[in-house]
C-alpha cells in the first residue's frame, strides 16, 4: 500500500501559521502517524491572504451560517474567505485524499463546537469552521476528524481505521469500478464492518449480493456512502466480543479442548475490560497462521492498520 494522501491545518505540523505567529504541533500526527501518510498541508487563513502574526478571527451571528470577522475591529472576511474555500476543495480533488484533520476551535477548521458569539458578545460553542464546513459539504465521503478528538484512544483508533479503510477501497476499486473489485472488497472487509455496525452491514450485503440485478452507478453510490456511514460508527468492546467469537467459530475443528478455554478465557478478560483488543486478536492471529485458515487469512479486521500504532494497546 502507497502512503494514506491525508489532509491537515499546516499548525498541526509545528508550522508558524497561527494568529499569534506560534503554531499548535501535535506529536503524534506528526512523528508516529506522519510514518505512514503523505500529508497534503493546509491553512485557510494564510492562504486566504491574511498575514503572519495577524488579528485574531470569530464567528459571529447564526450558527447555522455564522459570519467571519476580526476580533477586535469587526471586519467582515466571510465571502473572502468562502470564495478561497471552495476554489481550494475544488484544487484538493486532485490530491486522492483520504481524510483530513482539522485544528479544533478554529474559526476556519474547527470541526465542530467552534465559538460563535452573539450580538451580545457571548459566546457558544455551536458552531464549525468556514473552511471546514465547505470542505464536508464537497467531500461527504473522506473521513474527517480534529486534532482534540483524536487524544481519546476509541476515537483515533475509529479514525485511524476509516482512513485506511477508504485507502483499501480506493486501491481496491483502481479508478475501474468493477463489480467482481467490490465483491472482493466487501468479503474481505466484512468482520471489520460487523465490529463498526451490524446494522450497516446487512444492506451492503444485500447489495454485493444482488450487484449485478441493479444500475452500476446506483450499486457503487450506496455502496460508498453505507461503508462511510457504518465505518464511521464507533466499535464497542460487545461487538467486538461478537466478532472474537464469530472468528473463534472457524477453528471448531481444529482447537483441543484446551485451546477453546484459553481462547474464551482471554475473550471474556477482554469483555470485562481487564486485557486490551490486542491479546486477543494476536491469540487467534496465532491460530489463523496454524491451521492456514484462508478465509481469515484476508481479513482485515485481524489487521487493520500497522501494529506500531499501538491502536489497539489500550483498555
Amino acid at each position: 500500500m502507497e502512503r494514506i494522501r491525508l489532509g491537515i491545518s499546516r499548525c498541526l505540523l509545528g508550522e508558524n501559521v497561527r494568529y499569534d505567529g506560534g503554531h499548535a504541533l501535535d506529536r503524534f500526527l506528526r512523528d508516529t502517524l506522519g510514518k505512514y501518510v503523505e500529508y497534503v498541508p493546509v491553512c485557510p487563513e494564510v492562504e486566504c491572504g491574511f498575514g503572519i502574526p495577524r488579528e485574531s478571527l470569530r464567528l459571529l451571528g447564526n450558527p447555522q451560517k455564522p459570519r467571519l470577522v476580526t476580533s477586535r475591529t469587526g471586519v467582515d472576511h466571510t465571502d473572502r474567505m468562502e470564495a478561497w474555500a471552495h476554489r481550494r476543495v475544488t484544487e484538493l480533488e486532485r490530491e486522492n485524499l483520504c481524510g483530513f484533520t482539522f485544528k479544533s476551535d478554529s474559526p476556519s477548521s474547527g470541526m465542530e463546537r467552534v465559538k460563535v458569539y452573539d450580538d451580545k458578545g457571548i459566546p457558544k460553542k455551536t458552531g464549525t469552521g468556514i473552511f471546514a464546513r465547505i470542505f464536508r459539504e464537497h467531500f461527504p465521503l473522506i473521513p474527517v476528524e480534529e486534532e482534540g478528538r483524536l487524544h481519546d484512544p476509541t476515537l483515533r483508533e475509529n479514525f485511524i481505521e476509516r482512513i485506511f479503510t477508504c485507502r483499501r477501497y480506493c486501491e481496491a476499486m483502481d479508478d475501474k469500478k468493477r463489480i467482481e473489485s467490490l465483491v472482493a472488497f466487501h468479503t474481505k472487509n466484512k468482520l471489520l464492518l460487523m465490529a463498526h455496525s451490524p446494522k450497516h452491514l446487512k444492506p451492503m450485503g444485500n447489495l454485493v449480493a444482488h450487484a449485478k440485478e441493479l444500475p452500476k452507478r446506483d450499486i457503487f453510490a450506496q455502496y460508498e456512502r453505507l461503508l462511510t456511514e457504518g465505518m464511521s460508527v464507533k466499535p464497542s468492546t460487545a461487538k467486538h466480543t461478537n466478532v472474537l467469537h464469530h472468528i473463534m467459530g472457524y477453528f471448531k475443528k481444529e482447537l483441543s479442548a484446551d485451546e477453546k478455554q484459553e481462547i474464551l478465557g482471554v475473550i471474556d478478560q477482554y469483555r470485562r475490560g481487564f486485557i486490551p483488543l490486542i491479546v486477543p486478536v494476536t491469540l487467534l492471529n496465532h491460530f489463523v497462521r496454524r491451521y492456514n485458515e484462508p478465509y481469515l487469512k484476508e481479513q482485515t479486521y485481524l489487521n487493520p492498520h500497522p501494529l506500531e500504532l499501538q491502536l489497539r494497546n489500550h483498555v
